[in-house]
């Protein structure tokens, strides 16, 4: 029996078709401002001893990627959760230390934690999809996202973020202004070009998903955003039981839970890990586990997403996600990113 798909059509389902004009709004507004380019001179300079990545929930999972890059430029770096960051690694926040913040609201109950506690210890980056919030007047520079408002669910804020975050990377790194611009305008086009195909793309997933009762998703490197924000935005829009983490961590049980009701989503990644994380996938499928591939393949296939430079694929794996978001709510006749508990701002720690 066909499955109507009139039922997702709402407001998640607009932001998510959004997200191109989201991605060109943002990249029109970013610049690499005084005290931003102060700060990133004395980063490169060695003035600090560390940088601290910190977020919740999606806007944690997306700092993957920055921290890698940053990692590669031999720049000292460590990744917290914004809740860990205040009260247990308390440590991290002096002079010696520039935090990078990100946060949709910048008035989630953990960044007005942090800025109390901070109080000027450690210089603030904020990266904030609200120009005038708590975290961007309390921080020593701000990249603004112009997603503009967003009904649930983290989508074109989350995509939004990722190029802020690359657009941030790059000038920590000193990279040519021009050349990032350039690299970031990419993306979006082959982003429209697979969220145009959405229709084909949710109807093609909903043969894969009849009789699962659990979803896994594996990656490695910067395909932990993806795989991390995938688990969270499947919960959150259609309440299926989901989990993330890196290829090598589902080696270490999961892999028993393999069946005909498990499905286990694989993120092909860059090149470094691609043959460890197919590995996977054809394990997986040897066992009679029902798993699928998300890479740059030029198929047929709602997985395959398109071909985009290494450091923009975080923005572009989190597409078939999505349409999984879609697809599950379609297979239960409901509405994909209604709330009933949450709120979209976390005010309760």
């Amino acid at each position: 029996m066909p499955v109507d798909l009139s039922v997702i059509e709402g407001n998640y389902f607009k932001d998510l078709l959004e997200q191109p004009k989201a991605l060109q709004d943002t990249l029109d507004g970013l610049e690499n401002s005084k005290p931003l380019g102060a700060l990133a001179g004395r980063l490169r300079q060695g003035k600090f001893r560390s940088l601290v990545l910190t977020g919740m929930g999606s806007s944690f999972h997306g700092l993957n990627p920055l921290l890698l890059q940053l990692t590669e430029a031999g720049i000292p770096v460590t990744l917290a959760e914004t809740s860990e960051l205040i009260y247990y690694r308390r440590t991290l926040l002096d002079p010696k230390s520039l935090v990078v913040a990100v946060s949709q609201s910048g008035h989630s109950a953990e960044i007005i934690r942090l800025l109390e506690i901070n109080r000027g210890r450690s210089p603030i980056i904020a990266v904030t999809n609200t120009a005038d919030s708590p975290l961007a007047r309390r921080s020593e520079a701000a990249l603004f996202t112009r997603a503009g408002e967003e009904f649930s669910v983290s989508c074109k804020t989350y995509v939004s973020a990722l190029l802020a975050l690359r657009f941030l990377g790059d000038q920590l790194c000193g990279v040519p202004l021009t050349r990032t611009r350039r690299e970031l305008t990419s993306v979006i086009s082959p982003l429209a070009h697979y969220l145009a195909a959405w229709k084909l793309n949710v109807e093609q997933m909903l043969g894969k998903l009849a009789g699962i009762r659990q979803l896994f998703l594996a990656g490695r490197g910067p395909s932990l955003a993806a795989v991390g924000t995938g688990a969270l935005i499947l919960k959150e829009s259609t309440q299926f039981p989901s989990e993330g983490m890196s290829s090598a961590a589902f080696r270490h049980g999961p892999f028993e839970m393999l069946g005909a009701e498990t499905f286990v989503l694989i993120f092909a990644g860059p090149a470094k890990t691609q043959s460890l994380n197919k590995k996977l996938f054809d394990d997986v499928r040897q066992r009679d586990g029902r798993a699928e591939y998300v890479d740059q393949r030029a198929a047929d296939s709602p997985f395959a997403v398109p071909k985009v430079s290494p450091g923009l694929l975080p923005i572009i794996e989190i597409l078939p996600v999505q349409m999984l978001t879609l697809a599950l709510a379609a297979m239960t006749g409901r509405q994909p990113g209604q709330f009933r508990f949450a709120t979209k701002i976390t005010s309760t720690e």
